[in-house]
């Protein structure tokens, strides 16, 4: 299967100024912010839907357990408001993340406090991100659709984490929505392993 998981981090810039120095029109200025904007607008964020027959009472309490789908290596309360939990793997992946919404059996919403990869050059990649379950009704079936608000092509470890997200969602999270087990990681090596195996991930 596979795993893991962004910040974007922006320097301030200083600039000195000659007498000779020229510089944009501040509505030349207003144009590019607009169009910074707009591209940000443009990158889509990662989702990942499924579709059960249990209701959402189930697919609410499913979630909110995450060491039962996503990892046994995590320490904290992963299902109180305000409260923070720490994952990692090893030294792959470590994540402080804190549940910052609830609106029960329709919403879950986490946000990542600190993050660090050892895979990717911005290793705070995640910081700032969100983590959000909406639940819903769809034709007689209970919906669920998972957005990593952040998480986006643009970013390096969006490959290994898009690949992450979707074995944990659809594959850890639905099994234990649909039969009471899911298929976290373990507490040594487990589903991670093969992920570091497969992206050729640093071993330490």
């Amino acid at each position: 299967m596979k795993r893991i998981l962004l910040a974007v981090i922006v320097a301030p810039v200083i600039v000195s100024f000659s007498n000779t120095t020229s510089f944009k029109p501040e509505h030349e200025n207003s144009i590019n912010n607009t169009k910074t904007k707009n591209n940000m607008k443009e990158s889509k964020d990662y989702t990942s839907t499924i579709l059960v027959e249990q209701n959402p009472v189930t697919v609410f309490n499913a979630i909110k357990n995450f060491r039962a789908w996503w990892s046994e290596e995590i320490e904290g309360n992963t299902d109180k408001l305000n409260e923070t939990f720490f994952y990692h793997y090893q030294d792959v992946h470590l994540s402080k993340i804190k549940l910052i919404e609830i609106v029960p059996n329709k919403k879950l919403v986490y946000e990542v406090l600190d993050n660090e990869f050892n895979f990717v050059k911005d290793k705070r990649e995640w910081i700032g991100t969100k983590l959000i379950f909406d639940i819903s009704n769809e034709n007689g079936k209970t919906k669920m659709q998972f957005t990593h608000e952040g998480l986006v092509p643009e970013y390096e470890c969006y490959s290994v984490c898009q690949d992450a997200w979707t074995s944990y969602i659809q594959g850890s999270l639905k099994s234990l929505i649909t039969t009471g087990k899911g298929k976290p990681n373990a507490k040594v090596g487990g589903l991670n392993a093969e992920l570091v195996e497969k992206w050729g991930l640093p071993k330490k």
